[in-house]
């Protein structure tokens, strides 16, 4: 089973794909934690990324698709993967049709998770971290038992992303709709699109996504 999750920074991609990762035993493939696995081994195409990384450039669709290439062809992967974070683009979604054919693979499904960006920019704005263990609250949905103590370890020490404020937030969901939104069209087209809404509870997302897939 191969799939993508589509949705805007803080929809929940993440949180649901390591749930589907457990329940169906496929896996999260992000295209961060690839470039720097690719990186770290050594490999011809992982010294190419390493290259263009340290002369400050961008990654290229190309090397990216080449990356994910060698990642599929892994034992682990042979129940499926989760793509988390790619395709952005088009373009790229349509490299990434075209690696998948040559394996003789395909997407099963193809998953939005929706959004209303108002309530995403309270969702987003109103997380902050344990700074010793990390774990993870919210001002309004996801308070600590005792206010200003971690639950998990006790410490009294937390922190909030520097980006995690109302203007950044607003710009990287407009860059979400502008580039990458036009994928669900895509993917629409070919009729494996589905929506699953992403406001509801993360419980009943989770039920939503392996009444789906499953």
């Amino acid at each position: 089973m191969n799939l993508i999750l589509l949705g805007p920074p803080g929809a929940g991609k993440g949180t649901q794909s390591k749930r589907l990762e457990e329940k169906f035993s496929i896996v999260q493939l992000s295209t961060g934690d690839m470039l720097r696995a690719a990186v770290a081994s050594g490999s011809e195409i992982g010294q190419q990324a390493k290259a263009v990384m340290e002369s400050g450039g961008l990654v290229s669709d190309e090397l990216v698709i080449g990356i994910i290439s060698d990642r599929i062809d892994q034992d682990d992967c042979k129940n499926g993967f989760i793509l988390d974070g790619f395709p952005r683009t088009v373009p790229q979604a349509e490299a990434l049709s075209t690696m998948l054919a040559e394996k003789s693979l395909q997407l099963d499904h193809v998953i939005e998770l929706t959004v209303d960006d108002d309530a995403m920019v309270e969702r987003i704005c109103g997380r902050y971290t344990c700074s010793k263990c990390g774990a993870g609250y919210h001002d309004s949905f996801q308070k600590p038992a005792t206010e200003g103590v971690c639950d998990n370890c006790g410490s009294t020490d937390f922190t909030r992303r520097a980006d995690d404020n109302a203007e950044t937030v607003r710009n990287r969901l407009n860059a979400y709709h502008e580039q990458t939104a036009p994928i669900a069209t895509y993917y629409g087209d070919r009729g494996i699109l589905k929506q699953v809404d992403g406001m509801a509870a993360i419980d009943d997302v989770t039920s939503t996504l392996e009444n789906l897939i499953g």
